[in-house]
């Protein structure tokens, strides 16, 4: 069993004008300038963008010249195959491994993240989809993400590690339904915690802006960096932990304090 793996920690997206209101950006800092700011500040950024619209190489080849060499990347798989499935959903799964191409290529590439809706509930249909869009994206180093609770069984997990799919765990809001924090290890080469905060008046608000509006306290991010972390880090050689609660710069701050509980004696963002 692997031993004190590497952890890198960092934020879901890096493109946030209101950073720069935060302070975490210098003033005037342009759009095309923010990731090369950002990757003095962590080792790991997952991909927002790719999520919106198709990946393609030459915007990912141009996104690597503009930061540092050492930046490590996840990427969300583009909605038309996780929220919004399309009929033609195969075609876009080649498409996104020819856009992925330059981070395999370069070794940058910790996972892509399949991101479910709380809609993708556990049924027969959904478990075929989704074991056919597992096996359309090899090689790709894949996790997935479940909103919904239906998927919270060990047949689930089993099913993931015969893959060496990655089961993402998460935090957020103790609603009904929701996917429970759990921290079930289905890859042994990574483990993926993804921080959404707990604003359970603004979940479900259909603002981004009030959902991830959350300022996690230090009690709060010990329940993780206590035992919960450190025994995931215990099982997987690798793992990167992501903070979504992106508003006025809260998941940077919060990504720097859980960096510091882990390891007091560095403030480095790999821990």
């Amino acid at each position: 069993m692997p031993t004190a793996s590497s952890v890198h920690i960092g934020t879901c997206g890096f493109s946030y004008p209101e950073w720069i209101k935060a302070g975490i950006y210098p003033p005037k800092t342009r759009s095309f300038q923010m990731l090369r700011h950002y990757s003095r500040l962590f080792s790991v950024v997952e991909l927002n963008y790719t999520w919106y619209q198709m990946a393609r190489a030459d915007t990912i080849t141009r996104m690597l010249a503009g930061c540092d060499s050492t930046l490590l990347f996840c990427a969300k798989l583009t909605r038309t195959m996780t929220h919004e499935i399309a009929t033609d959903w195969p075609d876009q799964a080649r498409a996104y491994l020819q856009g992925m191409a330059p981070l395999l290529a370069r070794k940058r590439l910790l996972s892509v993240l399949v991101q479910l809706p709380p809609t993708f509930r556990r049924t027969p249909q959904n478990r075929t989809y989704l074991a056919r869009l597992f096996d359309t994206l090899k090689p790709l180093p894949l996790a997935v993400e479940f909103r919904h609770r239906s998927w919270a069984q060990n047949s689930v997990f089993t099913g993931l590690t015969e893959r060496g799919v990655t089961l993402v765990s998460v935090d957020a809001p103790p609603l009904p339904e929701l996917f429970p924090p759990l921290e079930v290890i289905t890859n042994p080469a990574l483990f993926y915690l993804r921080l959404h905060g707990r604003n359970t008046s603004g979940w479900r608000s259909g603002s981004k802006q009030q959902q991830f509006n959350y300022n996690y306290t230090q009690a709060e991010l010990r329940q993780w960096s206590a035992a919960r972390i450190p025994r995931m880090r215990a099982a997987c050689t690798t793992g990167v932990i992501l903070f979504n609660n992106h508003v006025a710069g809260q998941a940077v701050r919060n990504a720097q304090a859980l960096a510091q509980l882990l390891h007091p004696s560095s403030a480095s963002h790999n821990v």
